[in-house]
């Protein structure tokens, strides 16, 4: 096998031009595929990121009614819809996965938060308990925090997210300041953000839309302060934090099967759901995928012409050396070896062939990155069966010629010329 191996090489070098070209369709077929591939994996994950957020891993279960969200605001409250207790968020702390949970209260509010004469139309007002911040990955960026003892006390005072400060104050420092939220004075005693800041990638106005209904500026409040503002207690939602992007589905599936255990509505429609932006994040990834598969089906052609190539090559290597196969054959040379020989040099030429369509592969990847800004993602499996998949090209496609010299008689083969 090694002999065979260094004879390829001798063979290849010593026809350096000859050798090259029969391997540049096999590069160009390997480049293409492995540039289409870290193309469709870098924009895979930018689209989760996109959705998902850059480590964030939370998942939001909610109350619906049908396809829509609950809307505590319009339907009142739902019978037989309990708050979530202690001991619920105990039991959904102990699903495999699920590093944290918190149970909170939401209203879009179109006219009830003011501050002066501005109001923050669209904006939310979130009560939440004392673990909220923590399971979301939020920190205190200005002022403080919650204390115990606001919760305990009812103090009428509040957090601002970074959207709601510049809507309300205009740069004007919020801390100490007094916002109205449907006629209660709340204290902004400090505002929160991310711990880590990440900004998706807007390539249209769709994507603009969609991340803007997410940017609505939010005030943060006790919610055992709650029924101060809106007069009764409501159920809650809630949010789950999960150790890794991969296991948020199901852990966001659980956690809503265990909330609709204690539901006893005589509404069948009402139901949590968890919020699968994993599942959207695939969905789309696979519409892409389907249009990408089309590519590396046609860039594949041109390793069939890369192979169809090798095998007219090596077919003309067999006329060149029908001596040198007639003299290995008279000296003892069995037919498997002379089989091998070729095989083992069809198979060498398309796995070089394969190296450099993955070295030119990576490169042209990087220059789509860099002149359409499209992110990339190299693909080491990718590469690595790209070589593979090569080899057995050389294999199959050198397997006639092999057989052929194989197969010639030795003393007509010594008398050609």
């Amino acid at each position: 096998m090694f002999e065979n191996i260094r004879l390829s090489f001798k063979g290849i070098w010593s026809h350096k031009m000859r050798s090259f070209l029969t391997m540049l369709g096999i590069i160009i077929g390997i480049a293409a595929i492995i540039a289409i591939v870290s193309t469709i994996q870098g924009t895979n994950e930018q689209i989760k990121e996109n959705l998902i957020g850059s480590g964030d891993n939370t998942v939001t279960i909610a109350l619906y009614q049908g396809d829509w969200t609950y809307e505590m605001g319009y339907e009142g409250l739902p019978e037989g819809v309990p708050v979530i207790s202690k001991d619920i968020l105990q039991r959904i702390r102990e699903i495999d996965h699920i590093e944290d949970a918190s149970a909170y209260l939401s209203r879009q509010d179109y006219g009830g938060v003011y501050y002066l004469n501005t109001v923050l139309s669209g904006g939310y007002v979130m009560g939440v308990d004392q673990n909220y911040f923590n399971a979301c990955n939020f920190v205190i960026q200005r002022g403080r925090g919650f204390t115990e003892k606001d919760y305990k006390e009812y103090h009428k005072v509040a957090l601002l997210d970074q959207d709601s400060v510049s809507v309300l104050f205009e740069g004007e420092d919020p801390i100490g300041k007094t916002i109205e939220i449907k006629k209660e004075p709340y204290i902004v005693i400090g505002t929160v953000g991310k711990s880590t800041e990440f900004e998706p990638v807007i390539n249209s106005i769709e994507d603009y839309y969609t991340y803007a209904q997410d940017s609505a500026g939010k005030v943060y409040i006790p919610d055992t302060t709650w029924p101060i503002v809106y007069q009764f207690d409501e159920p809650q939602n809630l949010v789950v934090k999960v150790d890794a992007t991969d296991n948020m589905t199901d852990a966001g599936k659980e956690s809503a099967n265990i909330l609709n255990t204690y539901l006893s509505t005589s509404d069948e429609t009402i139901k949590y759901k968890a919020e699968d932006l994993l599942e959207q994040a695939r969905q789309i990834q696979e519409l892409g995928e389907s249009t990408n598969s089309m590519l590396i089906w046609i860039a594949g052609i041109s390793l069939i012409v890369g192979g169809i190539g090798v095998m007219n090559i090596m077919l003309v290597s067999v006329t060149e050396r029908t001596q040198e196969i007639g003299l290995k054959k008279a000296i003892g040379a069995r037919k498997s070896n002379i089989l091998g020989q070729f095989l083992t040099e069809a198979s060498v030429l398309t796995s070089m062939g394969g190296m450099l369509g993955v070295i030119s592969g990576i490169v042209l990847a990087e220059v789509i990155s860099r002149v359409s800004e499209t992110p990339v993602a190299i693909s080491v499996p990718a590469a690595l069966g790209s070589v593979l998949f090569s080899m057995i090209i050389g294999i199959v496609f050198g397997m006639l010629p092999s057989y052929k010299a194989a197969n010639l008689d030795p003393i007509d083969a010594l008398r050609h010329e």
